[in-house]
């Protein structure tokens, strides 16, 4: 619902100000797309050591520059199915290693809530996909953008949350999977409709 309600916004306020500055200029967006998937990656050792704050440090470099590449490839005019496949793998590689990180924070007691979680994103992100292929794209983005209750933003909030209180994960997690799938039966049924 943020990204998709407040996109704009962000987009006017933050992202194309930055585009104008000249350090931009020699940045290609597959180093920012590399950049935030490294931040990502690093974010299970980060939270296997209880690192917390390093942790939610890089989840927020890794969010930044997950909206920073696809404006800059625009910018740049740049954009290409092979960088929108590559955006949507790093994606999903990212939100990957965060739940194994959340899972490494304390495995003995994470397990089944991080694979309820594991569970409910795959079902909602192959809505997202399946849906995306299958209706009209009438935006900038390179596909059809289904939006939903959980986006990506809600997300890195939920994990952000989980990092910044793990005695509230179990909640949490039970919380962030029942709304994200939920937002893959909404998504279906939304389709169907029309």
């Amino acid at each position: 619902m943020i990204d998709s309600n407040y996109r704009t916004p962000y987009q006017r306020l933050i992202i194309e100000p930055l585009l104008k500055k000249a350090f931009l200029k020699g940045i290609s967006p597959l180093t920012v797309t590399l950049i935030g998937v490294a931040s990502g990656i690093f974010i299970p050792l980060f939270l296997y050591f209880h690192q917390s704050i390093a942790a939610l440090a890089f989840l927020g470099i890794s969010g930044f520059c997950d909206t920073l590449d696809g404006s800059l490839a625009r910018h740049k005019d740049l954009s290409s199915p092979s960088g929108a496949v590559l955006d949507i793998v790093a994606d999903r590689l990212v939100e990957w290693a965060i739940l194994l990180g959340l899972f490494l924070y304390a495995p003995e007691s994470r397990g089944l809530m991080t694979i309820w979680m594991l569970g409910s994103v795959l079902l909602c992100i192959t809505t997202f996909l399946v849906v995306g292929i299958f209706q009209k794209n009438a935006s900038e983005k390179s596909f059809h953008y289904s939006p939903g209750l959980i986006e990506r933003a809600e997300a890195f909030i939920f994990f952000s949350l989980m990092i910044l209180f793990p005695n509230f994960f179990t909640l949490l997690a039970l919380l962030f999977g029942g709304l994200t799938l939920l937002t893959a039966i909404i998504r279906i049924k939304q389709f169907n409709k029309t």
